[in-house]
């Protein structure tokens, strides 16, 4: 049984080495992938271009204008001197947000009678970001507090902070980094896009060249086809892996916090259940052309955005978040995320392991049962 499964994969190898522009694909891919991922996709706000309407003119309020341009999420592009500037400002995008300081800031910050408000108004087109500039600003003025408050008891005595003194920070991903985020899940989609079409075309090649009824009528097995034909595609997957985590690391500084061991075997139960989405595809389809179509689609999109790769499934509706369950790529991420970034253990995702070898298992089973039927009909 193991020499005939070494055949089939030794046949498929040759195969693969013969078509210059898979193997290139298969290679270049990846990587291609991650450095469009890593440098285009990215929601890290930087450089948000701000308005300015001082309406105090008084070194405070200067003070704090400094302290808001000197941060690398923020640059000041205009100062202006009313609210019909500031409408146009926002109207034609010269910047994402206005900063208002009211008149006589300065002389109420010190009185300590009057509740100083300072107004941010933001282009809320894009929600996403608009949030985020939200509580970079919101940082900022804090960080302003602190500094006004050390000056006004060193100057005057009076001591202007609050009783209590909130700290905040970030157990995971410190940096809030995008692109470490995103890796677990680039690391997926790429996966399981390459894996589900290459091995759905490699079956339906068989089909079109006529060689598979040379092999129906040989000794082999339905297994030991399958396997032979999926075990060159599984480890070219990690090598894909490999390169992608390399490449991870050099180009982003992502490194993998928890067990290579779990990060190995979680890969393995992945592949598995998108080799057999494959397989399943190929079983069904007559050409390579509709399979290449039946795989992307079903590998791509639900992998794209149904996976948690991109979107939050928990701020999805109920039927979409069941919908979710139709691609592995949503346990796997789970499990890659909390290897790659938590360096958690096994403790915290050992169901998302379940449920793809489960996963797997079904579409094994009903790809040899499609197989079986296709047989009696010939």
């Amino acid at each position: 049984m193991l020499n005939r499964i070494i055949a089939i994969s030794r046949k498929e190898v040759k195969q693969l080495l013969r078509d210059k522009r898979m193997m290139f694909v298969l290679f270049f891919f990846p990587v291609f992938l991650l450095i469009i991922f890593g440098y285009a996709v990215n929601f890290d706000v930087q450089n948000v271009r701000l308005a300015v309407q001082d309406n105090d003119h008084t070194e405070t309020s200067r003070d704090l204008i400094k302290t808001i341009s000197s941060s690398s999420y923020f640059q000041i592009v205009e100062y202006y001197d009313n609210d019909k500037r500031g409408k146009e400002i926002l109207d034609e995008g010269i910047a994402k947000g206005l900063m208002i300081i009211p008149t006589d800031f300065e002389k109420n910050i010190f009185s300590a009678k009057e509740e100083v408000k300072v107004q941010i108004l933001l282009d809320g087109v894009d929600g996403n970001s608009a949030a985020i500039i939200q509580n970079y600003s919101i940082a900022a003025i804090t960080s302003f507090n602190k500094k006004l408050n050390k000056n006004a008891s060193n100057k005057i005595g009076i001591k202007l902070e609050a009783p209590i003194n909130l700290q905040s920070r970030f157990w995971f991903n410190p940096q809030l980094q995008t692109t470490i985020y995103m890796l677990p899940g680039l690391i997926a989609l790429i996966l399981i896009v390459t894996a589900v079409i290459t091995v759905s075309l490699s079956l339906v090649r068989e089909k079109e060249r006529g060689t598979i009824e040379q092999i129906n009528v040989s000794s082999l097995t339905i297994f030991e086809l399958l396997l032979g034909k999926l075990f060159p595609y599984v480890i070219i997957s990690y090598i894909n892996a490999a390169i992608i985590l390399l490449a991870g690391y050099i180009l982003f500084g992502v490194v993998v916090m928890g067990s290579y061991w779990l990060l190995f075997v979680s890969t393995f139960l992945f592949l598995f259940a998108s080799t057999a989405i494959g397989i399943f595809i190929s079983v069904v389809s007559d050409s390579q052309q509709v399979a290449f179509t039946i795989a992307t689609f079903a590998s791509l999109l639900p992998a794209t955005i149904l996976s948690g790769f991109i979107f939050p499934i928990e701020s999805m509706p109920v039927i979409i978040q069941w919908l979710t369950n139709v691609t592995p790529a949503k346990f796997f991420i789970i499990a890659l995320r909390g290897i790659i970034i938590k360096g958690v253990g096994l403790s915290a995702f050992w169901d998302q392991w379940i449920y793809m070898f489960l996963f797997a298992t079904f579409f094994m089973l009903i790809s040899v049962v499609k197989y079986q039927q296709s047989l009696k009909k010939l």
